[in-house]
């Protein structure tokens, strides 16, 4: 019997529809999920994730002065595509994640957001050291967790957790709730071995589920249930990042309201950080005070929630806002335009020179083929990657980058001028930055 819903569960960025079918969540983020499904003859009213997480939860505030808990310079991740035969080479890469920079503050959380297949899920990976990097650095407790071995980075597993998108597959199916939240207590030795049982029906409770059900299989809970174990899992050994990679996608929106009030809990409880991956922008813009925009291997925005969803300045990052549908603009009219995007997405084994959303971009210009666009810093906590960066319609005619890059407006090499040496781009941000009115480097 699944557990999905069928409407509100798509793989699209930045919806957040109307669900009908759903009632309140009773119990808030730790009440027991008995309306996980529908029931048949049920009365019933539209609801809206905003709506019902904004019921117990407000969205979370960003702490400035927060030192960072990971700090990612240049990150990349190539996979080697092979040649068939019996003898097979390497005849290309698929340049999954190349050089991102970004950083995770202490207690609190970054969405990573974008279309399928621009590197998210990656991203993530990397971070918890699924996959080994290409190269760049993931700075973490002071250690470069890039360059660690298997045996090195034993003892920062404890420190650095996933939650996996799926509730269904990432949980053994042959093994009970209490052998899956145990296993790595067990393994990282954080109890006594006659204390295992007792902390795994603590953490059971502290994520919402009845703690005597312990010795119960996967598949005789709810989507949400499962997810809530995946947590509890995860929170086992008391980590000091978790990376969420989609993890309330699979839900029903009533309990994917519940799982983010959840998280939110154990954040301020815990002082937990997250790197939070997903598509729906609605869900990001409640849990996560910043926010990454990705876009085929590339960090092509990033900044605080304001500067994101109310003065974005790339067209790939409006176009992702364009589509949330806004019901209330519907009823009184003057519904924003959607941006609808031309042309497929690149394949990442061979990726457009310069700027990788040129093909699809309506601004576009002769110098967007020639040069790659610096992630540049134009506002406190506001970065772009974008040649003529602007509000929607105020798009300027001529490339802001083209004096500090050292070129003419046409992307050819300008004798006369000098590149900037405030191009390179770091984790964070810095005490000055490039001011798009003034065209000048410039602090507040």
């Amino acid at each position: 019997m699944s557990h999905r819903s069928p409407e509100g569960t798509e793989d699209t960025a930045g919806t957040e529809p109307t669900y009908a079918g759903h009632t309140e969540p009773q119990g808030g983020a730790v009440g027991l999920e008995k309306q996980d499904d529908a029931f048949p003859g049920e009365t019933r009213t539209d609801v809206k994730f905003s709506e019902l997480v904004g019921q117990t939860h407000t969205a979370a505030v960003l702490d400035p002065l927060a030192p960072p808990v990971l700090s990612v310079s240049n990150l990349k991740m190539y996979f080697p595509v092979k040649s068939g035969g019996v003898v097979r080479r390497t005849v290309g890469h698929v340049q999954a994640v190349d050089g991102i920079s970004f950083e995770v503050p202490e207690g609190g959380s970054l969405g990573l957001v974008g279309e399928s297949g621009c590197g998210k899920s990656t991203t993530g990976r990397l971070i918890t050291r699924l996959y080994d990097p290409t190269g760049g650095s993931m700075i973490f407790d002071g250690q470069d967790l890039a360059t660690l071995s298997q045996k090195e980075m034993l003892p920062l597993r404890r420190e650095v957790q996933m939650i996996f998108q799926d509730p269904y597959s990432s949980l053994n199916p042959r093994h009970t709730v209490g052998t899956i939240v145990g296993t790595p207590l067990r393994v990282h030795n954080m109890v006594p071995k006659n204390k295992v049982l007792d902390r795994v029906q603590e953490l059971l409770e502290v994520v919402g589920l009845n703690p005597e059900h312990y010795n119960r299989y996967p598949n005789e809970f709810s989507g949400g249930q499962r997810q809530r174990i995946g947590i509890a899992r995860a929170l086992a050994l008391q980590p000091k990042i978790m990376v969420a990679d989609e993890p309330v996608s699979a839900l029903d929106v009533s309990i994917q309201a519940q799982v983010i009030n959840l998280m939110q809990d154990l954040q301020k409880e815990f002082g937990i950080a997250f790197l939070f991956i997903a598509h729906d922008l609605a869900i990001v813009r409640h849990f996560c005070p910043e926010v990454a925009v990705m876009y085929l291997g590339k960090i092509v925005e990033i900044g605080d929630r304001e500067s994101i969803y109310s003065h974005a300045r790339h067209p790939y990052t409006q176009a992702l806002l364009s589509a949330v549908p806004d019901v209330k603009q519907a009823v009184i009219g003057g519904r924003r335009e959607r941006i609808r995007l031309e042309g497929d997405v690149p394949s990442p084994i061979n990726p457009p020179s310069g700027c990788r959303f040129r093909t699809r971009c309506p601004i576009a210009q002769e110098i967007c083929a020639k040069h790659e666009p610096p992630l540049l810093q134009i506002g406190q906590r506001h970065k772009v990657a974008c040649h003529f960066p602007g509000e929607i319609g105020q798009h300027p005619t001529e490339p802001l980058t083209a004096r500090l890059l050292g070129v003419d407006n046409a992307g050819s090499p300008d004798p006369g001028a000098t590149p900037s040496k405030d191009l390179v781009t770091k984790p964070g941000y810095d005490d000055t930055w490039f001011d798009l009115d003034t065209k000048t480097f410039g602090r507040a």
